[in-house]
């Protein structure tokens, strides 16, 4: 299975859930966006991963994880997005030790957080970006004043696919990732009941 390479775009606080983030993560060589929903704590440690200048007086745990693993001579060299359940993202860490490979069952925001702290790239796999990813098209993007800009979860059973999608992309164009990742979740009930 070929894997596709992401990159952290940024971090978004929710407005819709409190102490929710939205971590985006861009198709290095694509158009794709894929939002995943993560706690603050989580969201914390990958914002202090990103800007290098930020120094914490103590090591928040996945600097402690590092630390441990360099004393012990283990790498991460990847960090992979497996697969999508219920709107729960699954990843694998692929660390290394004496040039033997193990893989280890992680959450994605730790994932990450980890991947950004090794400078291991992030990846995923098609099915995952088929699924959960968003793309923006100008000429997609509902106008204005339609249904989509008004509607709330509890609505979301009474659109269509096509309004779903429709909404997803308007809820990128207004950074409203958590909006984006409740619609997306919507979409992957219905093919889970198919």
């Amino acid at each position: 299975m070929s894997l596709i390479e992401l990159r952290v775009n940024r971090i978004s606080y929710s407005q819709n859930q409190s102490g929710a983030y939205a971590m985006i993560l861009d198709e290095i060589k694509g158009k794709r966006k894929l939002p995943v929903v993560i706690g603050e704590f989580e969201a914390q440690s990958i914002a202090v991963a990103l800007d290098k200048e930020i120094k914490p007086h103590r090591p928040f745990t996945h600097d402690l994880f590092k630390n441990f693993a360099f004393r012990f001579d283990i790498a991460i060299k990847r960090v992979i997005i497996t697969k999508l359940v219920d709107g729960v993202f699954y990843s694998s860490l692929i660390c290394e030790r004496d040039k033997i490979e193990e893989i280890i069952d992680s959450r994605t925001s730790d994932a990450i957080s980890l991947a950004l702290r090794f400078q291991a790239p992030i990846y995923t796999h098609e099915h995952v970006l088929e699924k959960a990813g968003i793309v923006l098209d100008k000429d997609d993007v509902p106008q204005k004043g339609s249904l989509i800009d008004e509607i709330s979860e509890p609505e979301f059973k009474d659109l269509s696919i096509q309004e779903l999608e429709r909404a997803i992309k308007k809820a990128v164009k207004n950074e409203d990732y958590e909006k984006a990742a409740q619609l997306r979740d919507e979409i992957s009930k219905r093919d889970t009941n198919k």
